[in-house]
């Protein structure tokens, strides 16, 4: 039976928008436990992560990374966590929280399999750096920090025998926002993009075949790092940073489906959920339905 350990990181240092810290206990208070025991998943809630108020800090931050000392405080704590449950042979859920989580989540998997994959399914590419950022977010440089190819200040607290992500066994699912700069960096990132227009034009089903095919082949396992905005605002509009013409709903759980046909799946995460922005939890609900069909659940189970 599958082991789960639930992490919850509740922060927003990471976004301009307030709200998605309580995205952990939103996605709990829908009903993770039972959904997840339902499906004779070994439950394990690790708590969450402590992770600094900013209205508690100094204000005395760099405008183009802000809170970055703050944030690899929590990254350091959670690549630590991740690797000690992989290492337990459990599958680390990371409940975020922003995007910027995702340099702690990957890198502590990465530094147990040493080889792993990602399938980053967002509506942005995340792939700023210092230089670019029209924000100075750090939610929008995690991608390219993972990498090796952004900003080296935000993974000081890697190992020296841990390796970046290769940017070959990356893909980004579902983008339709991108920066200028950003899009630039990404075309010579060697990253597969799969943007919607493409998931308009072959479908998700081969897209996701596209993307599993490259993060599994070559690779220990693979992580998927999922941002809610990745879907339609009419489907999650309790996201931090919504845009419009995103995934279905049928489209998102297919995709979820397929990840967990894979046998290569080892760690996972789901960010960015703003219950101050939804609609009646209809975005909390949605997020328990995607991490239950990623870790099983089918409409229908012939052995049953």
């Amino acid at each position: 039976m599958l082991n789960v350990d639930v992490i919850g990181v509740p922060v927003d240092l990471g976004a301009s928008r307030r709200g998605v810290d309580m995205g952990p206990s939103a996605i709990r208070y829908s009903g993770l436990k039972n959904a997840l025991t339902s499906l004779n998943i070994h439950y394990h809630d690790l708590g969450n992560i402590d992770v600094p108020v900013p209205e508690n800090e100094d204000g005395e931050h760099n405008a183009r990374m802000k809170y970055l000392r703050e944030i690899n405080g929590v990254n350091k704590n959670l690549a630590g966590i991740v690797s000690q449950s992989l290492l337990r042979g459990h599958m680390p859920l990371v409940l975020g929280g922003d995007h910027s989580i995702a340099v702690g989540s990957i890198l502590g998997a990465q530094s147990v399999l040493k080889n792993i994959g990602v399938l980053w399914m967002d509506a942005h590419g995340d792939f700023n750096t210092e230089a670019t950022t029209l924000s100075g977010n750090l939610h929008g440089m995690s991608l390219a920090a993972c990498t090796g190819q952004g900003t080296n200040s935000m993974t000081k607290f890697k190992s020296p025998n841990t390796n970046f992500i290769n940017p070959e066994k990356v893909v980004l699912v579902g983008v339709r926002c991108l920066d200028n700069e950003e899009m630039v960096l990404l075309k010579k990132s060697g990253i597969t993009i799969f943007t919607m227009a493409d998931i308009d034009m072959l479908g998700m089903k081969e897209i996701m075949k596209r993307a599993l095919d490259i993060v599994e082949t070559g690779t220990e396992g693979f992580h998927l790092s999922f941002d809610i905005d990745v879907m339609s605002p009419t489907e999650a509009p309790g996201v931090g940073t919504p845009v419009k013409g995103g995934l279905t709903y049928r489209e998102a759980h297919l995709a979820a489906e397929m990840i967990s046909d894979s046998s290569k799946l080892r760690s996972c995460e789901f960010v960015e959920l703003n219950p101050i922005l939804d609609h009646a939890n209809q975005t909390g609900e949605l997020t328990i339905s995607l991490i239950c069909s990623v870790l099983g659940k089918k409409i229908l189970r012939m052995d049953d």
